[in-house]
């Protein structure tokens, strides 16, 4: 079982900035990517950000220059700065872990989500 807790979401005008963060924890061998996803009302969810083994970072057009994701390895954790926030940025963010997991005696793969946190711009 693995679980992630987020925090970090609220409401802010347009400009403002806001840092989630998003702490994974229990029985967790490796973790190969932490990311974050985004669904606004009537869209699909989108990759945000997402950061790989080796640091390998990828972002989504619209938050290049703006968003800036991070991760700290020993606490498990990834977070995401989001500076000059626009109203387009409103939607619901989500957590995202891939990675190993040990099982009794087995490593297995896993992927997990957080429970969503909600980050709200206004004009």
């Amino acid at each position: 079982q693995v679980q992630l807790v987020e925090s970090g979401g609220g409401s802010v005008q347009a400009g403002g900035s806001l840092r989630l963060s998003c702490a994974a924890s229990g029985s967790i061998s490796s973790i190969n990517a932490m990311g974050w996803y985004r669904q606004a009302p009537g869209n699909e969810r989108e990759l945000v950000a997402r950061v790989s083994v080796g640091r390998s970072i990828n972002y989504a057009d619209p938050v290049k220059g703006r968003f800036t994701i991070s991760r700290d390895s020993a606490k498990k954790t990834v977070y995401l700065q989001m500076n000059s926030l626009k109203v387009e940025d409103t939607a619901v963010y989500y957590c995202n872990v891939v990675g190993e997991v040990v099982v009794g005696t087995q490593v297995r793969s896993f992927e997990s989500w957080g429970q969503g946190t909600l980050v709200t711009v206004s004009s």
